[in-house]
């Protein structure tokens, strides 16, 4: 199977927060590298289990350059830039072609519900032209459980055929695999991206490219066997283990049992701080989680976790 820079197992980089909350830079830019040695093939920042719509705009801007002066490959970098208002999205999407990434995660406007297609489409119509840069290519994110509002399957057709080769795939985490399913059908090559790696295989099997999913911050080895382990027959004990791995971690929630896990795994504290309103997970919890993900060990042995050192 060739590798794109939009292929595989993405991670939606987690972001550690100082006592003062403050972002940790230096431990986010060592993290991100971690990732990419341990079973990423790219990396997205800002989405949500980054806490992306906890970080301002500069914070943004300056991790991504961060991530650059690191050296971390542009092209397998796709920041999320969606925010309420057009401005500051053109701004943030600029920045991001800027800074060499080979794409940007777009989540739709999310204060206004009930806005129609015609209003979604025009805003997408609004920011390829504003930005005005042939090298945009845009992902889709569609969650419209948190977002209010998402990208119909009517409103990606007509995305698709009037910005073609601009609109290049989509997020799916809407938790609905008939939605993911009909547009990999539809589209071969529109690169959807399924939000949980239960569907990975019945994605792949379609053509999908892979998963951007919130466990890949503390169990990337394992996705990308099953990822790699595709098409060559056999693996359903592989699958089974990323399957088990992901109920046990949506027995809490993603965010703070991310950064417990990241926590546990790094032996560094401060990996559990989450930014208001957000509350890190109680010391029992977490001690509950650990031990749940313990117990698969047996299913994840050999295969190796980032570091998070910084």
């Amino acid at each position: 199977m060739s590798r794109g820079p939009f292929e595989g197992v993405l991670a939606p980089v987690a972001t550690p927060f100082n006592d003062d909350l403050s972002v940790d830079r230096a431990r986010f830019v060592a993290f991100a590298r971690d990732l990419l040695s341990n079973g990423c093939s790219a990396l997205v920042p800002f989405g949500s289990t980054s806490e992306a719509t906890s970080l301002a705009r500069g914070e943004r801007m300056d991790l991504l350059t961060a991530l650059r002066e690191a050296e971390v490959p542009g092209a397998k970098l796709l920041p999320g830039v969606g925010l309420p208002n057009l401005p500051e999205t053109v701004e943030l999407t600029r920045h991001a072609l800027d800074h060499g990434c080979g794409g940007v995660l777009l989540l739709p406007p999310f204060f206004y519900k009930k806005i129609d297609d015609a209003g979604l489409y025009a805003y997408v119509r609004e920011l390829i032209q504003r930005v005005g840069d042939d090298r945009l290519r845009l992902y889709l994110y569609h969650i419209p459980g948190h977002a209010g509002v998402g990208w119909s399957p009517e409103l990606v057709d007509r995305l698709v055929a009037d910005f073609p080769g601009t609109v290049g795939g989509l997020k799916d985490s809407g938790g609905d695999w008939g939605y993911a399913e009909a547009l990999l059908r539809k589209y071969p090559g529109f690169g959807v991206f399924v939000g949980n790696e239960r569907y990975l295989r019945d994605a792949l099997e379609l053509g999908g490219p892979g998963t951007i999913t919130a466990t890949a911050n503390v169990n990337p080895a394992l996705l990308n066997r099953l990822y790699e382990r595709w098409g060559r027959g056999g693996g359903d004990a592989l699958n089974q283990a990323v399957i088990a791995y992901r109920r046990a971690l949506e027995g809490f929630p993603t965010i703070p049992g991310v950064k417990a896990v990241l926590a546990h795994q790094t032996g560094h504290a401060g990996w559990a701080r989450v930014r208001p309103p957000l509350t890190a997970l109680p010391a029992d919890q977490a001690t509950d989680l650990v031990q749940k993900l313990s117990a698969l060990e047996a299913l994840t042995a050999g295969a190796g976790r980032p570091s998070g050192s910084g």
